[in-house]
């Protein structure tokens, strides 16, 4: 059986690049972790994966991206997958949009760049002990 997904979404490489690694020393071999630039192709690869039956657990979200903004993303994720844990993790985000998420997408948290490694972690061992 493969292992569950923690997918992070943003347009800046660097930022994924640093979830990863952040994510990977903390939770080492538990998870698989995956990547996108942007919702379209974090869409693309949620459904690819549930096909292959394989479970995302955790999405990690950038608000301000081209194309489908965080909220919106969420949003359709939760339509479809209502029991993944939803995190948007931005600088630019305004407060309508996290509370759109949070009512209409089951935002499990909004987490502010730059963000603490430690507050991130926190944050996805609290929402992982929901499940």
């Amino acid at each position: 059986m493969s292992k569950p997904v923690i997918l992070c979404v943003d347009d800046e490489r660097m930022v994924l690049d640093s979830l990863r690694m952040q994510l990977s020393t903390a939770f080492g071999i538990r998870y698989t972790y995956e990547g996108a630039e942007d919702a379209y192709e974090a869409l693309d690869l949620i459904e690819e994966l549930d096909g292959d039956q394989i479970s995302v657990i955790v999405i990690i979200s950038d608000w301000l991206m081209p194309g489908i903004k965080g909220d919106d993303f969420l949003i359709r994720v939760h339509e479809r997958f209502p029991k993944v844990i939803k995190i948007m993790l931005t600088g630019q985000a305004d407060e309508a949009a996290i509370n759109r998420a949070k009512k209409q997408a089951n935002l499990h948290c909004c987490l502010l760049k730059p963000w603490s490694e430690t507050e991130l972690l926190e944050t996805i061992q609290s929402a992982l002990s929901q499940l």
